[in-house]
């Protein structure tokens, strides 16, 4: 198979919104089509409309697409090879099925759903908890291997509620190789007979998912280690209409951080941290919060979600989108779950804060925050405040200083630095500084160093002092520069005040 022919798909159902697990899924699907210079496609499988919530699929694709995962083909994309939602194919997966059971690889099964509960729960009475419908018990049930024909057609003809299953055949080795797992193999004896078309004329998952698969030259299917189960009974299928089968791919689960399990999207509002892409609110008015509304950028999140699960066999961390297209390769993923480390993710939103232009982030927080100074003046305290920031918005709260004049003074600093000489110490340093020229970060820095000399003192007793009249704060970034960005009136202004105050 040539690159040009790999065709993967993302096949989300509209059940709720996304979770970040899927984002994953969506992304390696998308980082592995690019890569192969292949074809990447969003598929809606929404054949269990029982479970349908309005405005899922909506949010589905409104969160790819602020990760910049962008699909080739998709619903309100197009492509040659629509419909994309499954809902709107389904007059075409009738005959699939029927052609199953004319060639005898599934039969009509008419059994009623409390029928098919009065069963389980003799056999569970028997000591048999785990009863499934297969090639053993379907010989005493009600379906179209049993019942004579004429039978078969009357009860068809009259409109009686039936389904279509799959006929398992029995004590068969189903072998297929998995790129992540190697080689699987799975006796039929496990596996029962799985319904693939329903009473209210749906496809189940397993039906349409190998139907549109097929019809949609899909090459390779990437999806998340809980289809793994269902990926013999699909090779099953595949043989069944005589189709090639797609290379199958079973990605790691992502793991909660506090110990063992699959990370659920109850573990980030315990915890503290999101589990989706963007914020969700349920029909009940309950908010799950979202990566985009706390603050982080779509590469960040993009990062991070890459690295759960993949390496690039490099000491690398931090990659575009263009560089985990060209580093992506499937044999790179590895089998065990990847546990999900929080912190880590704020760590990939800080260095891409750090990574960001000054011009970009002045943009964003006079978006955020709706201020009105010079783009010149936001770039010039973003290149301040950008390196002690995680997010955007901790510049504001961070560097408050820049925009306002202290209020309060920290009062560690105080209790610690401030002694009986730093009043007439700082006046000093004040008349000097009022000299100053140019006031710019260099010459401010060369006349406090000359200050130090001339006083014999130690940067540790003058500097804190400085900062503490201009910022109120006890750290913060180069005071040369801060000083530098506030301007010599408005230095001089502060130090008075802060003198005043403090005494």
């Amino acid at each position: 198979m040539s690159s040009s022919d790999v065709r993967v798909r993302f096949a989300p159902s509209p059940t709720g919104p996304l979770h970040m697990g899927g984002v994953r899924t969506a992304l390696y699907n998308y980082l592995f089509a690019k890569h192969n210079n292949g074809t990447f496609i969003i598929r809606i499988e929404d054949t269990d409309q029982t479970r349908f919530v309005p405005g899922a699929q909506d949010y589905i694709m409104d969160s790819l697409s602020w990760c910049g995962i962008i699909p080739d083909e998709g619903p309100g994309i197009g492509g040659e090879y629509g419909p994309y939602v499954q809902s709107e194919r389904k007059e075409m997966y009738r005959p699939y099925a029927e052609m199953l059971v004319e060639n005898d690889k599934a039969y009509y099964a008419f059994d009623t759903p409390e029928e098919l509960e009065a069963v389980r729960e003799q056999a569970k009475q028997m000591g048999m908890p785990n009863w499934q419908y297969n090639s053993v018990t379907r010989t005493n049930l009600k379906n179209s291997l049993t019942l004579p024909a004429d039978e078969v057609k009357r009860r068809l003809e009259a409109g009686d509620p039936y389904v279509i299953r799959f006929k398992m055949p029995r004590n068969e080795d189903i072998r297929f190789e998995d790129i992540i797992r190697g080689w699987v193999v799975v006796n039929t004896n496990n596996l029962d007979d799985k319904v693939l078309f329903k009473s209210d004329g749906m496809p189940t998952y397993h039906l349409a998912n190998i139907v549109d698969d097929h019809l949609m030259k899909i090459s390779h299917v990437i999806r998340g280690e809980e289809w793994l189960p269902s990926a013999p009974m699909h090779v099953m299928m595949y043989l069944a209409f005589g189709w090639e089968a797609p290379q199958f791919a079973h990605l790691p689960l992502l793991l909660r951080p506090d110990g063992n399990g699959k990370l659920s999207k109850r573990d980030g509002d315990r915890l503290g941290f999101p589990v989706f892409p963007a914020n969700w609110t349920t029909a009940e008015g309950e908010l799950y919060s979202g990566y985009r509304e706390n603050g982080y950028f779509p590469g960040s999140f993009i990062n991070m979600l890459a690295f759960l699960g993949w390496n690039p066999g490099t000491t690398q961390e931090i990659f575009s989108m263009d560089e985990l297209i060209q580093a992506f390769t499937l044999d790179r993923v590895g089998k065990a779950g990847a546990k999900f480390d929080p912190e880590k993710t704020k760590w990939f939103q800080q260095q891409y804060l750090k990574h960001t232009s000054e011009k970009e982030l002045a943009r964003l927080l006079k978006e955020q925050f709706n201020l009105t100074d010079s783009e010149e003046r936001l770039e010039a305290f973003c290149k301040l405040m950008k390196e002690r920031a995680t997010f955007v918005k901790d510049m504001m709260t961070e560097g408050s200083y820049l925009i306002n004049k202290p209020v309060g003074y920290d009062e560690q600093t105080v209790s610690k630095k401030w002694k009986e000489d730093s009043a007439s110490l700082m006046t000093e340093w004040k008349n000097k500084l009022e000299a100053v020229s140019p006031f710019d970060a260099p010459t401010i820095e060369a006349a406090f160093k000359s200050f130090l000399e001339d006083k014999s003192l130690g940067i540790g007793a003058v500097l804190p002092l400085f900062r503490l009249l201009l910022t109120g704060a006890g750290t913060g970034p180069s005071m040369f520069e801060i000083a530098a960005y506030l301007g010599k009136e408005e230095c001089l202004t502060r130090m008075n005040d802060g003198l005043t105050k403090l005494g």
